[in-house]
């Protein structure tokens, strides 16, 4: 009877945890909106599907693990920006840009669509290309 018993507690818990990364893939989104700094630039309206989907791009090019040092434990396994980076920051949190830094020189997002346009591929470069008023 004991092994019957702990034979079905393994396997519930199989299927929770099964279904707790299943819920985890499901609840990424298709688009998301990232709100400027500076908001008279406008949002970006990001197509995260397609970007999570391309060639070579694992999650963790965006999203970093959660740093326990800054108490700030991660609820799920990929968490949106903004459940952490808050503007403004609380402590010990600091709000930076890590999409690009002034005028767009370099940085995650202006890196790699530098890089796709000289493969050939059409990514945008310029400012009002992603940034919109109209998605803020």
């Amino acid at each position: 009877m004991k092994k019957i018993l702990v034979v079905l507690f393994v396997v519930a818990i199989a299927t929770v945890l099964t279904g707790v990364a299943q819920a985890q893939e499901k609840a990424a989104p298709v688009t998301v909106v990232l709100n400027s700094l500076k908001p008279a630039l406008g949002g970006v309206k990001y197509p995260h599907a397609v970007h999570s989907k391309m060639a070579g791009t694992p999650c963790t090019t965006c999203h970093h693990a959660s740093k326990a040092e800054k108490a700030y434990p991660a609820k799920v396994t990929h968490e949106a920006c903004g459940d952490c980076h808050t503007k403004p920051a609380v402590a010990p949190m600091k709000t930076v840009n890590p999409f690009h830094v002034a005028m767009a020189k370099d940085g995650l997002c202006i890196d790699c669509h530098v890089k796709q346009n000289a493969a050939g591929k059409k990514a945008p470069t310029k400012c009002t290309e992603c940034h919109k008023k109209e998605n803020v």
